[in-house]
């Protein structure tokens, strides 16, 4: 079957999936707007809005004392994700009839199953699902016999979900963006012409439109933090070893120099919290014995937070939003009487070019090969990152082996970094707060520069997004004066003109050090009660 006939089939997978829900949606307005999030009050019915308002703690409290039935929960999220679809262009894969069963059979039991009982989760479509086809981005992998599913979501069916949508990723899985030959371009909710990042953008999406407001994404460079920043929604990259893997489907599955790992994408930090502590009260290590056999645990934070603000990392500088936002955070942290001190970074460009090395030890072949048998093309991104720079070529064995014993060096040269930011009091930084990217969300196509996240995926430390404002087109005016240090930044500060960047959401980061997964979303909780928030 040729690329064409390949594509069709998957989207008429996708389309009738859509069509499967009901009541049918009503017509779009012709042309849309930029902004299409006021479209959901404008088409759902006043009993789905409600439903679908809720954060995860509510609605699981709704679920228990019965307000709503199982049932009606996930219709209401089927008929959102189908609307979030036709605006955005986030889904592979609708799951109607398979969703209501599970979720009629959740409605007939005496007591919850679980403690995720009937609420409905999304999933990143190359992590699988049971008894789907799962094509990866790739033309090459549509209609392959390659069903089955992510153990991650085994633990979350035995906690009571209810599974109802798969969610768009970029050709290669390695984009900031989240385009491929097979769906096409998925956008941002909040202004249609920027991105809603990568490679989890379809994950990203929904949960902006609030047609998932709890779903599964992966993480290798940013994947999970930047479309979280880019729709102004909650994201969590784990330490890798604390989840799963097994299912995925991916190119460069093979390669562990940089490590991936599952994490959620919400609508609130709470649901951040009920991912991690559910998925781990269930020892996923016993199935899973690569992970790391560790529950989630409590914390107790100092009595005084100390906290490490990354202005910029010296190759690529924020734009005027995101300095803007560290500012205002900053203020709030103080005069909640946090510590604030500078984190001056160091070898951010040593890093990112061991990072990218690490990605494609193959130099890119497996994918190139993978691309050219499916018979599409090689989209801009793809060819980007893996073509035309010295950092992606053919490694021999004692090349990787190389490469690995710089990368350990570099990650004991930074924990010494992080504790030395203690020499003077004993109480070494309890995290730093940075940008999630270099600005807003980037215009479609233009999503370049990495290093905002993946200096925290080599380091394999835990990174926590949440939303702090929009661009604001009076504030956050244009620094004509500022002379780039390198071709690298002049490209991203050539891109902000506010205008573009209208409704754009401005996200921060939290990181805290390896295997301080559960402090890192102790800390954002502190950040978010300092700015007002419950």
């Amino acid at each position: 079957m040729d690329a064409a006939s390949l594509i069709a089939k998957a989207r008429k997978v996708r389309d009738d999936s859509v069509d499967e829900v009901t009541p049918p949606l009503a017509a779009l307005p012709d042309p849309l707007p930029k902004n299409v999030i006021p479209l959901f009050n404008d088409i759902l019915s006043d009993e789905e809005i409600k439903i679908t308002s809720y954060d995860v703690p509510e609605l699981l409290t709704a679920i228990r004392e019965k307000v709503y039935s199982c049932e009606t929960v996930t219709r209401a999220f089927l008929r959102r994700a189908a609307l979030a679809q036709k605006l955005t262009n986030c889904i592979t894969e609708l799951l109607p009839a398979r969703a209501i069963a599970r979720a009629k059979y959740l409605d007939t039991l005496d007591k919850p199953l679980g403690p995720l009982h009937g609420l409905p989760i999304s999933v990143k479509e190359h992590h699988g699902m049971a008894d789907c086809e799962t094509n990866g981005g790739y033309v090459a992998w549509i209609g392959e016999p390659r069903t089955g599913h992510c153990t991650v979501n085994d633990v979350f069916y035995e906690a009571g979900c209810v599974f109802y949508a798969r969610t768009t990723q970029p050709q290669s899985v390695m984009h900031l963006e989240t385009s491929t030959n097979i769906y096409g371009v998925t956008t941002n909710p909040w202004n249609t012409e920027l991105t809603s990042g990568g490679s989890s953008g379809g994950e990203s999406a929904l949960v902006a439109c609030r047609g998932s407001i709890l779903g599964i994404g992966g993480d290798i460079g940013g994947s999970i933090r930047c479309p979280a920043a880019n729709t102004g929604v909650y994201g969590f990259k784990p330490t890798p070893g604390r989840m799963g893997k097994q299912g995925s489907h991916a190119v460069v599955a093979g390669q562990e120099g940089i490590s991936p790992t599952e994490g959620p994408l919400s609508t609130s930090r709470a649901g951040l919290d009920i991912f991690m502590s559910t998925y781990l009260s269930y020892s996923p290590w016993v199935k899973d014995d690569y992970l790391v056999p560790l529950p989630w645990r409590s914390v107790t934070l100092p009595p005084k937070l100390k906290i490490a603000i990354l202005w910029d990392d010296g190759i690529v500088r924020p734009h005027p939003p995101i300095t803007r936002a560290l500012k205002e955070v900053k203020s709030k942290l103080e005069e909640a009487g946090m510590e604030i001190v500078n984190w001056v970074p160091e070898g951010h460009d040593e890093c990112w070019n061991l990072t990218q090395a690490l990605y494609y030890e193959d130099g890119g072949k497996a994918l190139e090969n993978l691309i050219q048998r499916g018979g599409e093309t090689m989209l801009p991104l793809t060819e980007w990152l893996v073509k035309g720079n010295d950092n992606v070529k053919y490694r021999t064995v004692e090349d990787v082996m190389a490469l690995k014993v710089k990368r350990n060096e570099y990650r004991a040269r930074y924990n010494e970094l992080w504790l030395s930011t203690g020499n003077s009091d004993s109480h070494p930084v309890d995290a730093i707060l940075c940008p999630a990217g270099p600005g807003a969300a980037p215009p479609l196509g233009n999503a370049k520069y990495w290093s905002y996240t993946s200096q925290w995926n080599m380091l394999e430390y835990p990174g926590a997004v949440f939303p702090v404002s929009k661009v604001d087109q009076v504030i956050d005016v244009e620094e004509k004066d500022y002379v780039p240090r390198n071709a690298q930044d002049r490209f991203n500060w050539e891109l902000y003109k506010r205008e573009r960047y209208v409704d754009a959401p401005v996200s921060l980061q939290v990181v805290t050090r390896r295997w301080e997964d559960e402090k890192c979303l102790a800390v954002l909780a502190k950040v978010e009660k300092a700015l007002g928030r419950a």
